[in-house]
């Protein structure tokens, strides 16, 4: 993967073999390889064959990289899902700025999109029942009051969505510069209207939330949920957001499972699909020419949310 960002650190294959072999030489016998599939927040090297590298591409990183050795061990221990486990914390070195960090390797496969023929509906009903239970039992995490005090647990995607309606305007009309995108825009638009009508922005429920649980962020071996991973986005704040998941990963008929599974109410399932369509709008314009596989797949979301007839 290429650049990303306007502000994004060089980062190469031999800076980073520098770094390991500086700050762990214990891992300096073991064979480092970039990763075709490197995310949008950091760049992932391959180190040996049960560690992963994981090298902020931007500015400001570190604190991402500082919140998840702190908190994900805490929050990981909640989980029957498996996440990667933090296991070193390398400083900044050799005209690198940021924190970066060595995590355990997981198998596994992004699970495919609806429109994919490669899951069967069992399948499908699996992957919904497991991310429902992954999701609940993230909600059910207590908050001890250091995290409450904790700035790093804040992000915008815990707020009311009434917050980012700017954002979504902008990047809506961004929207339509873009050629091949295939989405009704003026029924997005109306779909968000009918959401943030439907919201009430006082009272909203707080606890943990993973913020980008996602195709890219998640992992499925045998047919079923293997591991969750990237916890930069990890938060507390309304807890809709995750249910990003089922919007993107889902058909009509398993999205209802993974509903019924998550028992939540009308307001937090509209709230959900706003989330949907805001992430699915800021990532066209941001990543089109240099993502168009996330492009796709955020495509595919906000149609869903559009034919749902949910909003």
């Amino acid at each position: 993967m290429g650049r990303l960002h306007q502000d994004e650190i060089s980062i190469d294959l031999g800076l980073v073999r520098r770094l390991v072999d500086r700050s762990f030489p214990e891992h300096s016998a073991l064979g480092l390889r970039a990763l075709d599939a490197s995310g949008s927040s950091n760049a992932l090297f391959r180190l040996g064959t049960e560690l992963l590298v994981r090298m902020p591409r931007q500015p400001g990183g570190s604190a991402t990289i500082t919140k998840e050795s702190r908190w994900l061990p805490f929050v990981a221990s909640r989980l029957s899902v498996a996440v990667p486990q933090v296991l070193a914390v390398g400083g900044p070195a050799l005209g690198y700025p940021e924190r970066w960090s060595i995590t355990q390797w997981i198998d596994g496969e992004p699970p495919p999109v609806p429109t994919s023929p490669t899951w069967s509906l069992t399948a499908r009903q699996s992957l919904a029942q497991d991310l429902a239970t992954t999701i609940r039992e993230l909600q059910a995490v207590e908050v001890p009051d250091e995290a409450r005090d904790d700035e790093s647990l804040s992000w915008y995607r815990g707020r009311p969505l009434s917050e980012v309606d700017g954002d979504f305007r902008e990047s809506l009309a961004a929207c339509r510069a873009l050629d091949g995108l295939d989405l009704d825009l003026g029924a997005t638009l109306r779909s968000w209207e009918g959401v943030l009508t439907g919201c009430a922005d006082d009272h909203l429920p707080t606890g943990w939330f993973h913020g980008d649980l996602l195709a890219e962020n998640l992992l499925v071996r045998d047919g079923r949920l293997a591991a969750v991973l990237d916890f930069g986005g990890l938060a507390l704040g309304d807890q809709a957001v995750d249910l990003i998941a089922g919007w993107e990963l889902l058909d009509a008929p398993t999205r209802e499972t993974f509903r019924e599974v998550l028992r939540v109410d009308d307001a937090t399932w509209r709230r959900s699909a706003g989330w949907a369509l805001f992430v699915a709008v800021v990532t066209f314009p941001y990543y089109w020419a240099t993502m168009p596989a996330r492009c796709a797949s955020r495509r595919v979301m906000a149609q869903a949310v559009l034919d749902s007839g949910d909003v």
